[in-house]
């Protein structure tokens, strides 16, 4: 009997392969989708940032541990979201998005049934590390299934949703850890589950069915209609250089900056990822696919949210030292003190759409980034000792911050949704690192810079600022790269082997 595939082949024309890459979903159906992958990124977001409240309250109920060895309850789960972003990406891609991602929420949802019953510290940690891998699983992917669903016009709008979720998350995750953990820091976790099963059973009667990606790479590899090789060489180097690069950072306040410890882990790190640079660069279909970075656009965005990261994770803790130092603050006056921030990061990031379309992505991005840099320079000129006159001297700066943020992120993250369907995972990975890796350097950079000092003073703090305008102005700079009105359909030359967003 003759198929139409059998027919293809014996005409010489390649047999077509399951697109990669949904059509875009009903109106409602496409938010629904977004309600789905935004609930994956509160999880990840809320549990990194709850379990830091609740730290004291864990560290009683294990008394016999040192504060080094407490550390890794927190820093576990940092570490191994950072480490697998992007071989986690790359997975998504192989195995099939919807697949990937309900996988990843289900485990997210037992590693915090176990983390929440631990009886012991080394089980806690092992739960978290877990819990780790899980959320490195879902947030690349959870933004690669929303992105498709959406024509690209209301790209920017849904990366602002979700964007504005994160911040809900980070804004939410000091109150929600010091409720918890005043009745128990065990429901930290145990809160997760219904949300986890809940999403899980709406993504799976929501979320398209993608298939495995059977495109070849760029350059070399497999044909057309082959399944996408694994490449364990290249994830293992990507997985130990960023592993050891974020371990590096993470503990170099702990182990001090010149310390053997510290030199050693950065030493392995940059080695590792010389070592990743020059595989991928040979392998026929690597982890990390070179090409990506021939994009102008993709190539701005992962420099520009590095560079933002950067900026941002320095501005809160130093502002954190500010409050609780120099101001000599509460904790949970401190807290309340920076929540003009993420509200206004909420409120522009739901409206990003609207004034993206009004300015175009490159002009929405330097002004973004500018504005964020425009709060420390406020801080600097006009921050005081004292803090008396907190709403003149330090908020219109976190104001111009939040601002910044909810302009700056939906851009350089909807460069994720520019990218062939095929490489949306890896895509989405490769900017989720460079949230982590700029986040978890901004906080070492800042402790270095403020001397590690638990109460800085206020020409250390002026410093850090410095530092903050410096790291945002260079993110503006990332935005000026982008070129408004380039955007690429997720489906388009899927199967192809050209580079479709090679504009220079």
């Amino acid at each position: 009997m003759t198929t139409p595939s059998s027919k293809a082949q014996g005409s010489g024309v390649p047999a077509a392969t399951p697109g990669p890459a949904p059509a875009p979903a009903p109106s409602r159906r496409r938010w629904l989708i977004l309600a789905v992958a935004s609930a994956a990124q509160f999880l990840a977001v809320l549990d990194m940032i709850a379990v830091n409240i609740a730290f004291p309250a864990i560290g009683a109920d294990f008394r016999s541990a040192s504060t080094a060895e407490l550390s890794w309850v927190l820093n576990a789960y940092t570490i191994v979201l950072a480490a697998l972003l992007v071989p986690a990406g790359r997975l998504a891609d192989a195995i099939g998005g919807r697949r990937s991602f309900l996988t990843g929420i289900a485990l997210f949802g037992l590693a915090s049934v176990a983390c929440g019953a631990a009886p012991g510290l080394g089980t806690l940690i092992a739960a978290r590390v877990v819990q780790g891998v899980a959320a490195a699983v879902l947030v690349p992917t959870s933004l690669s299934l929303a992105l498709p669903a959406f024509p690209p016009r209301e790209r920017a709008t849904a990366v602002g949703v979700w964007t504005a979720v994160s911040a809900v998350a980070a804004s939410a995750g000091p109150v929600a850890g010091g409720l918890l953990a005043a009745f128990d820091w065990r429901w930290i976790f145990l809160v997760n589950p219904p949300v986890v099963l809940l999403a899980w059973v709406a993504g799976l009667r929501l979320l398209p069915r993608t298939g495995p990606v059977r495109t070849g790479p760029v350059r070399t590899g497999p044909v057309p209609g082959e399944c996408r090789r694994l490449d364990p060489l290249g994830t293992l180097l990507v997985l130990l250089g960023t592993g050891a690069l974020t371990t590096a950072c993470v503990e170099a306040a702990d182990w001090g900056y010149g310390a053997p410890a510290t030199l050693g882990f950065l030493a392995v790190g940059l080695i590792t990822g010389a070592l990743a640079v020059a595989h991928v660069r040979r392998h026929p279909d690597p982890v990390v696919d070179p090409a990506l970075f021939r994009t102008r656009a993709f190539t701005a965005a992962t420099l520009g949210l590095l560079s933002y990261f950067l900026a941002y994770a320095a501005s809160i803790l130093a502002a954190t030292l500010l409050f609780t130092g120099a101001w000599g603050w509460s904790s949970a006056r401190a807290g309340l003190a920076v929540t003009p921030w993420p509200l206004t990061v909420l409120v522009v990031s739901t409206l990003s759409g609207r004034i993206v379309r009004a300015l175009g992505e490159r002009t929405t991005a330097v002004v973004g980034g500018l504005c964020f840099a425009a709060g420390p320079v406020w801080w600097l000129l006009l921050a005081g000792g004292d803090g008396a006159h907190y709403a003149v001297e330090f908020m219109p700066g976190l104001v111009l911050t939040g601002i910044g943020a909810g302009l700056y992120q939906p851009v350089m993250f909807s460069a994720a949704g520019l990218l062939p369907a095929r490489q949306l995972s890896l895509g989405s990975g490769v900017l989720m690192m460079s949230r982590q890796g700029g986040s978890a350097l901004g906080v070492a950079a800042l402790v270095v810079i403020t001397g590690g000092a638990a109460r800085p003073g206020l020409d250390a703090l002026r410093a850090g600022w410095v530092f903050t305008a410096v790291t945002a102005a260079l993110a503006a700079v990332a935005g000026a790269a982008l070129r408004t009105g380039v955007r690429v359909d997720p489906g388009e030359n899927g199967g192809s082997g050209t580079d479709p967003l090679r504009h220079h």
